[in-house]
């Protein structure tokens, strides 16, 4: 170390000059920065201290001889450091302790927590315990509900089987009895007589005394040879019950006579039998609104036409029909009087709009619509009122007259026009769901409006898996109609009888062609001749077709074998699935023939008004052609000779007296000239130039007219010309340029056009304009109604126009096809898809051969759904033919689209949509044979139901039973039967165990069984099907499923009513019959009142027959229990018949009896008991003293004596009817045992206990020797009288509980 010192200055100053003492040989000194602090500056200050006190101080001497400075400062910095570590940890120590004691205070935190938790838990595991408890009872009392759930279903089909079976032994019974008395009539009829032990009056069948209320077997007592308790006799003593007639109180005489109501149901299944001639307004597919109003009321009408009448559009689309307002405004009120009135003739609804005042131009529209009303079709009238002022007399006397007929609907309105328009909507929406498509307005409150698909009924609910179209029956029915509607024979009497000498031939029959020129008449021949057959021949199955224009629905060939093959299935009650392959079809065909042919009474006909597209060769069908030379020559033909004068004359001037034209004897002869050629000399040519001069006639020159249709020497050149004149009697070039447009728009559609759609193709075109052209296109016969669409009445039409107006060739065609193709393009592009759309659309693209947008427009799900669904696959498949796809492709091509759809729904309503689509594609496969590929898409769709309804869901049994339908044809019989099972389970559970679509699976489940050779089983099941759909077609009375047929099939009649005759009021009453043997009670009130109002004007009020209406009508307020008035019509009726009627006679007999059961239910006995005596009277005279209808009476007369508490006179009248029933029946007959027993309750009450106790004994041996002999099952009650049976009263528990002596 070196011994340099240090020199430390006492000023302090920055820094230091150490000398190095560390460093060998010394060094140089340095300047080091010290930090200076306080407690090493005190020590130095302490150091300098030390050294000045000492001598010689510290300056300059050695650390070596002192402490060195270092120590010092160690000394120092110990110090320090042991007061810091002490600061240090007396500071620890206190955290220590702080730590400590929130150790502890933590401690007893988490004892108080842990307390808690503990009590918490135990809390929780009670809660847990009661919980499981709770659930445990919950499920105990569920098990409960099921097993008191199943056990009253169990007792309800117990109970259902029991009273059907009891119900099919009372009409098996009832009908046994009908047939009996039937062919007792027959034999008495022929002079022979037959002695009748049963027979009595309908009153006279109930003579057991038994306790009031009760409801006893024939028998009360014990068994053979016991003698009656007490007790027994005891209740027998305490009131007497008098016979209640078991029959109905209806007195019908005619074709309705001995008719109950299950024999109306089952007439009315065979109702399409015979093709009913409604008017045009009831099978019109168009819905139309006919505005009558005042210019006060436009306002109102511009409103509704404005905001709610596409509203109503939208409705009536959804129910597949179309809605068409017409209204016409006050410049076109006059001149359009025959146009108006025929709008009016076919319209649905009329609306009359008034407020103050009613123009005289008004009037005979009113007049028209609202009192002249046959049809008794919905009306309307809408009365905006005002405070203050009062309307004219005109408008209070036709609201009063209106009133008066009691045929339309009032609305008094008191506010503003918008709020007047929306009442007229909202009752307007009321009467076309309920009144005019007859249907709930339930059923239409929950459907979407805008969905993509129309909202019917599923085609499955009558027809099973047979896809039915009910467009294309509708319009068959329209073309039977329109080719009837003529009155002219045109000499078919000797057509008549070929026809006639064919079907009587013995088979086997080869087809007849009925052959003849363009409009010679065919189609009516054939129709004038199926309406012959119908009323003579009632046995005969008739199916017809008629085909339209070539290239429409119904010239396609498979169709047209898919309709009769539909048609032979529903008449041979059964419904299986029935292919749709063309080819398939043809074999279908022929085998459902022969299968109705074994089973059906009489012939079966079958009749095609045309052979031009279809080529079938069965036995018994008629068919007419044009073109005779392509079909088998060895075929007879019949062939339709032209018209001779004598009927070109009087076709002449029967269009002429319609017009009331008057033709001089010139003209005539030029006429008879004329019409001579093979092209003149037609039906339908006559028919035209008959209609051209009748229109003429009044304001034009006849012999010019003449002059120019002598130019016309065929229909085609007759034709234009008449379209020529309705193109000079317009008076603008817009309306010239309309009627072009409508007949090239309907020209060029596949199956026509609908007024609605003419609208919206040209907005410019009114409905006053619209209705006014084609009131004259049909008034001379070239245009007319088919399924609601505008339709050329005959194909020379059609040619005639294509000449007149496509002349230039397919450019103009293309022209007017595209722009149907826009239209309903348009309408695709809304989201609605209509069976209109799904028509056109498709078809329109074929006939323009663009490939791409056909192949679009089947992509779109909706479309081919629709046209899959209504039947038409053939056509479905030749699109896709011409697209250029095969089956594989076309089945990838759908189910991508349907991926690709499943993508964007959303919510359950989407998801429905979606399976129905999945379903539609898989039948379409399966239809098609691709069985492996239509097993996806239906399992998809089994999944969605049962995912976004309910396993047990209807939706869900449908599926299953598509699905095992294809596991049948794939021969997995397996899995399809389990599969039909679970359908037939969820189907029995939904709707019943005798519904349609329960049927449906045990056929399904039925074939399956045959085709595993289980015949037996097969056999059961289908006769159980047989007999649901039996009774399913009795209470829908028609198979097709026409929901207005069995609504409307009541009023034919009606409408056939002209003025009071006594005929139409037979009829009337016949059909107040028939709504009481419907339980239609007010209906029938209504026939009943104005059938006696008719006899009454008529006859007078004493005829006869006005005392059966009487007589009816009382009987019908005595079943609605208006004792008071039934009372008083059946005395006048009992007065009418004693002073017109022998004593004898069995009208009176029913009014007699009639009137005394009345008189014993209101408790009148005192009146009751002459009428009584008035039977016994009648009887004796009738049958003699001994007969034992005469035993019968006196009973009933007794009876009656002892609820009077006359025993003393009842007691003779017994014992007579004892003896004459023993010297009838013998000792051991129920009659004597009844009368025994009767006799034996007044021994008791006499106190003869023992001849009571004798009496009464033997009347149980008889009772017990009856049931061995019978098994216990009750007779027949049905009347021998015939008057009419009630089946109100037959299924009554009193009929067959209170029996008693006849």
């Amino acid at each position: 170390m070196g011994t340099a010192s240090s020199l430390v200055s006492p000023a302090g100053g920055v820094g230091e000059v150490i000398e190095d003492t560390y460093g060998g040989g010394g060094g140089e000194a340095c300047e080091i920065p010290v930090e200076v602090k306080p407690k090493a500056r005190l020590l130095r200050g302490s150091l300098r201290r030390v050294g000045a006190s000492r001598p010689g101080g510290l300056i300059g001497a050695s650390f070596k001889s002192t402490a060195s400075v270092q120590e010092l400062e160690c000394v120092a910095e110990y110090e320090r450091l042991k007061k810091e570590y002490e600061i240090f940890r007396v500071s620890k120590n206190n955290e220590v302790a702080s730590m400590v004691k929130k150790e502890a205070k933590l401690d007893r935190e988490n004892k108080r927590l842990r307390a808690e938790l503990q009590a918490l838990q135990k809390t929780y595991q009670k809660i847990l315990r009661e919980k499981e408890s709770a659930l445990e009872a919950k499920y105990q009392a569920m098990e409960r509900a099921a097993t008191f759930e199943h056990d009253r279903d169990k007792v309800k089909r117990q109970f259902k089987i029991f009273r059907e079976t009891k119900e099919n032994e009372i009409q098996d019974l009832l009908r046994a009895k009908r047939e009996l008395e039937a062919k007792l009539q027959r034999l008495q009829a022929q002079g022979i007589q037959v002695f009748d032990p049963e027979e009595s009056d309908s009153d006279d069948n109930c003579t057991d005394v038994t306790a009031a209320g009760a409801q006893s077997e024939y028998w009360n007592g014990g068994a053979l040879g016991s003698e009656p308790s007490m007790g027994s006799m005891m209740q027998l003593q305490q009131s007497f019950r008098g016979p209640e007639f078991a029959h109905s109180s209806i007195d019908v005489e005619g074709p309705f006579a001995n008719i109950n109501r299950d024999d109306w149901d089952a007439a009315v299944a065979s109702l399409l039998q015979v093709t009913p001639l409604f008017s045009h307004s009831l099978w019109s597919n168009t819905v139309r609104c006919f505005i009558i109003s005042t210019d006060e009321t436009q306002p109102e009408v511009d409103i509704f036409i404005r905001n709610y009448s596409p509203k109503l559009h939208r409705i009536c689309e959804t129910m597949g029909y179309f809605f068409q307002v017409v209204h016409f405004s006050a410049e076109n009120e006059r001149p359009l009087k025959d146009v108006r009135k025929w709008e009016i003739e076919k319209s649905s609804l009329v609306i009359l709009l008034l407020h103050l005042t009613l123009p005289s131009c008004l009037l005979e529209d009113c007049e028209e619509a609202f009192l002249r009303n046959p049809e008794e079709k919905p009306r309307l009238i809408y009365h905006r009122k005002e405070d203050g002022r009062v309307s004219s007399v005109s408008v209070q006397q036709l609201i009063e007259q209106i009133a008066y007929v009691n045929k339309a609907k009032m609305i008094d309105h008191i506010g503003s026009v918008e709020e007047g328009a929306y009442e007229i909507y909202n009752c307007v929406e009321k009467i076309i769901k309920q009144d005019i498509l007859g249907c709930e307005t339930t059923e239409l409150e929950g459907k979407d409006l805008g969905s993509k698909e129309e909202s019917t009924a599923p085609e499955e609910v009558v027809f099973g898996d047979v896809l039915w179209d009910a467009h294309d029956e509708q319009e068959q029915m329209e073309a039977f109609q329109q080719a009837s509607n003529s009155t002219c024979e045109l000499g078919f009497e000797k057509y008549f009888e070929r026809l006639n000498d064919l079907v009587a031939a013995p088979a086997p029959i080869p087809p007849l062609l009925v052959s003849g020129g363009p409009g010679s008449g065919k189609s009516l021949l054939l129709s004038k001749w199926i309406q012959l057959q119908q009323k003579h021949s009632p046995n005969t199955l008739i199916l017809y077709h008629f085909v339209g224009r070539p290239m429409s629905t119904s010239s396609e060939s498979a169709l047209i074998i898919k309709r009769l093959t539909l048609k032979l299935m529903q008449h041979s009650w059964l419904v299986s699935p029935l292919t749709l392959d063309p080819a398939k079809l043809l074999e279908e065909f022929p085998r459902w023939l022969e299968k109705l042919s074994a089973r059906h009474q009489g012939s079966i006909i079958i009749i095609i008004d045309s052979i031009d597209q279809i080529q079938v060769c069965f036995l018994n069908i008629c068919q007419s052609k044009g073109n005779p030379a392509c079909y088998n020559r060895l075929w007879p033909t019949l062939h339709l000779d032209p018209l001779n004068s004598k009927d070109v004359k009087s076709l002449i001037s029967a269009e002429c007296n319609s017009a009331n034209v008057k033709l001089t004897k010139e003209q005539e002869k030029k006429l008879e000239r004329h019409c001579r050629s093979a092209t003149t000399c037609n039906a339908l040519y006559v028919t035209l130039l008959g209609k051209t001069i009748a229109c003429v006639g009044n304001t034009g020159n006849i012999d010019e007219t003449l002059q120019q249709c002598f130019q016309c020497q065929d229909t085609v050149s007759l034709y234009r010309l008449v379209l020529r004149s309705i193109q000079g009697s317009l008076q603008s070039d817009r309306e010239k340029g309309l009627l072009r447009e409508i007949l090239c728009v309907i020209g060029v559609s596949h199956n026509g056009v609908s007024e609605s759609e003419l609208m919206e193709l040209y907005p410019e075109l009114s409905s006053a304009v619209l209705a006014s052209l084609v009131h004259s296109l049909h008034k001379m016969c070239l245009l007319t109604y088919g399924c609601g669409l505008l339709k050329f009445q005959h194909l020379q039409a059609w040619d005639m126009v294509r000449l007149e107006y496509m002349e230039e060739g397919e450019n103009v065609i293309s022209a007017y096809r595209q722009k149907l193709v826009e239209y309903f393009t348009m309408q695709l592009s809304r989201d609605r898809v209509t069976w209109r759309s799904a028509d056109e659309l498709p078809w329109l693209f074929q006939q323009q051969g663009d490939k791409q947008k056909l192949h679009k427009c089947l992509l779109n799900l909706f479309v081919s759904q629709n046209l899959y669904k209504r039947g038409h696959f053939a056509e479905l498949l030749s699109y896709w033919q011409l697209v250029g796809k095969d089956k594989s492709s076309m089945a990838a091509e759908y189910f991508d689209s349907l991926k690709e759809y499943e993508k964007s729904c959303e919510g359950e309503e989407s998801m429905i949509c979606l399976a129905d689509l999945y379903e539609t594609l898989g039948r379409f496969l399966k239809d098609l044979g691709l069985l492996s590929q239509a097993v996806a898409p239906l399992q998809r769709s089994l999944e969605i139901r049962e995912t976004a309804l309910d396993p047990d869901h209807p939706r869900v049994a449908q599926s299953l039973h598509q699905l095992a339908g294809v596991y049948v044809q794939w021969k997995k019989f397996g899995n399809a039967e389990q599969l039909y099972k679970q359908a037939l389970e969820i189907s029995e559970n939904a709707y019943g165990a005798e519904h349609p679509r329960v049927a449906r699976e045990l056929d399904a489940l039925a074939t399956l069984y045959q085709k595993q050779n289980k015949y037996e089983q097969a056999e059961q099941l289908r006769k159980k099907s047989f007999k649901i759909r039996q009774k399913a077609a009795r209470r829908k009375g028609s198979l097709c499923g026409f929901a207005l047929l069995r609504q409307r099939a009541l009023q034919l009649e009606e409408l056939t009513l002209g003025k009071d005759t006594p005929d139409n009021a037979r009829t009337l009453n016949e059909l107040g019959v028939l709504y009481y043997l419907q339980n239609n009670l007010e209906t029938a009130e209504l026939f009943l009142k104005r059938s006696l109002e008719m006899r009454e004007r008529v006859l007078g009020p004493d005829h006869p027959d006005c005392a059966q209406s009487l007589n009816n009508l009382a009987a019908l307020y005595n079943e609605k229990k208006h004792y008071d008035k039934a009372e008083e019509l059946y005395e006048k009726a009992l007065d009418i018949r004693r002073r017109a009627l022998a004593p004898d006679h069995p009208s009176l007999a029913y009014t007699v009896k009639h009137l005394a059961v009345l008189y014993k239910k209101m408790g009148k006995l005192d009146k009751a008991v002459p009428l009584y005596e008035l039977a016994v009277e009648i009887r004796q005279k009738s049958f003699g003293p001994k007969h034992p209808s005469v035993a019968t009476a006196l009973v009933n007369l007794a009876v009656l004596y002892c609820q009077m508490k006359k025993q003393v006179e009842a007691l003779p009248l017994y014992e007579r009817a004892l003896k004459i029933y023993e010297d009838s029946f013998g000792h051991m007959h129920p009659r004597v045992g009844e009368t025994l027993k009767n006799l034996a309750v007044l021994s008791y009450e006499g106190g003869d206990f023992e001849k009571a106790a004798e009496l009464y004994k033997r009347a149980m041996e008889i009772k017990e020797a009856e049931t061995l002999l019978i098994g216990g099952k009750a007779t027949s009650r049905h009347s021998s009288s015939g008057d009419t049976f009630s089946l109100k009263s037959a299924l009554s528990p009193n009929i067959f509980l209170d029996h008693g002596q006849r």
